[in-house]
């Protein structure tokens, strides 16, 4: 356990110690902002049935500015390793390789929660200035909240898993976008020919991110996506310590 947190911190370190960090989040809460002021605007023109953020999170706009992340985050995390020499002299150490994957996958997530953190503060922010409380619907925000966790950790352990695979971070994050687009673009499946009620469309309503997404943004908290979400983010970082331990043995 104290190599798993030696290995914590000293991602977060190397995270918040370098200038990459700080670009993403300002980039990042600077294309929340506008798409923010922009749903904004949108509905004082006409009147939504739905909330703020609602709006907000189901804007295409905004998933493009969200998937770039991940690519951004992980690529670095076992490719340079790779590629400086370093990942060998870990697998030497007297540290088990589950605490390596766990513990650069859990500084990740940290990271992930602190770039997106500014964009959820906008809505108490805007409803203490307005008074308008759709602005900052309970349940719309915490599902919202959980469903980009949920969302994130799965993205990152794509590229968790990308970044074990090659030792050139270009790569990794080539991978690691395709991934986490091709994930997301399962959900526009469902407007090509879906059958309502038929098994196909039952199947891509539980692989589509748009349609959980849609669910726990009105404040529906269904147990499915936690089941989901977890349980496949957990096959990937599996399969990160099988190609760890098959190149560990191999060296």
């Amino acid at each position: 356990m104290r190599a798993f947190w030696i290995i914590f911190c000293k991602e977060l370190r190397s995270f918040f110690l370098s200038p990459l960090a700080y670009v993403l989040m300002a980039l990042f809460t600077g294309i929340a902002g506008f798409l923010f002021a922009r749903t904004v605007e949108s509905m004082q023109q006409k009147i939504m049935p739905r909330s703020l953020i609602f709006n907000l999170v189901g804007s295409g706009f905004f998933w493009m500015g969200f998937l770039i992340l991940f690519p951004l985050i992980t690529m670095r995390l076992f490719a340079e390793e790779r590629k400086m020499g370093t990942l060998e002299g870990l697998f030497t150490a007297p540290v088990r390789t589950s605490e390596v994957v766990l513990g650069k996958f859990f500084a990740t997530v940290v990271l992930y929660c602190v770039l997106i953190l500014p964009m959820f503060l906008f809505f108490p922010i805007f409803k203490l200035v307005t008074g308008q409380s759709e602005a900052f619907h309970n349940g719309a925000f915490w599902g919202a909240f959980i469903g980009l966790m949920l969302v994130g950790t799965f993205n990152i352990s794509i590229g968790v898993f990308a970044s074990s695979v090659t030792q050139n971070q270009l790569i990794a994050a080539m991978l690691t976008f395709v991934g986490v687009m091709m994930h997301y673009m399962l959900g526009f499946l469902l407007y090509i020919n879906a059958l309502p009620e038929s098994q196909w469309t039952a199947g891509l309503n539980y692989f589509s991110t748009i349609e959980h997404i849609s669910t726990l943004s009105e404040g529906l908290i269904d147990t499915r996506p936690f089941v989901y979400y977890l349980s496949f983010s957990a096959v990937l970082l599996a399969l990160t310590h099988h190609v760890l331990e098959y190149r560990k043995w191999k060296a």
